[in-house]
């Protein structure tokens, strides 16, 4: 979201006709929203003399998620502005052969920012639910059912931002740009569901 945008006026802006923001923001959104539920449990355990033993690694841990949810906020910009690059290049004339091939390679251009963007937002989902993994094992049990939804909503916002990323990818005509870029985006996904069914598993054992 922008600086200071409420949530009502962002969801407002994804209900709206306008194509942003859209699911890309949403991508973006969801991840930040993991790496702030990792920061709750990281709040919540550090200072406790039960956690004690944990306390410094926690820090760690919450440094790297409120960075992790600065980045991701920030992604949201970025996919309005590499979506408004899309549609700007498609938009340029075509009535001659050079401004055929200027829009053709502003296109590709354009198709290849949008599949990084993406891409950065799928390596940041999946950084976070690494960090869920150690508040749903070391974190506050009071408040472990939160480390659970932040893996989920990691999951989400790297799985959401994969639609994109392929979607754009499909586009290019550089295919080994795209090729390299869809194979560490199935490796991330690779990694990130199993750690995702073992941290909810871990979250349920503890509350239920």
């Amino acid at each position: 979201m922008a600086e200071n945008e409420t949530i009502a006026a962002f969801l407002d802006g994804l209900a709206s006709s306008s194509p942003t923001p859209g699911g890309g923001g949403a991508a973006a959104i969801s991840g930040a929203m993991g790496a702030a539920l990792v920061s709750m449990v990281c709040n919540l355990t550090i200072g406790k003399k039960k956690y004690v033993e944990v306390e410094a690694e926690l820090k760690g841990v919450l440094e790297k998620s409120e960075a992790l949810r600065a980045e991701l906020t920030g992604m949201i910009a970025d996919d309005v502005r590499a979506f408004d690059a899309v549609m700007g290049a498609y938009g340029l004339p075509k009535a001659t052969d050079e401004e055929k091939a200027a829009r053709a390679a502003r296109i590709q251009e354009a198709l290849r920012e949008a599949t990084d963007v993406p891409l950065a937002c799928c390596r940041a989902c999946r950084k976070v639910i690494d960090l869920a993994l150690v508040t749903a094992e070391k974190g506050n049990v009071n408040v472990v059912s939160d480390a659970g939804v932040a893996v989920l909503s990691a999951f989400a916002g790297l799985r959401s931002a994969a639609l994109n990323v392929w979607v754009n990818a499909k586009g290019l005509e550089d295919r080994a740009f795209a090729d390299a870029r869809l194979a560490e985006l199935e490796s991330l996904l690779g990694e990130a569901g199993a750690l995702n069914e073992r941290v909810f598993e871990i979250v349920k054992g503890k509350v239920s």
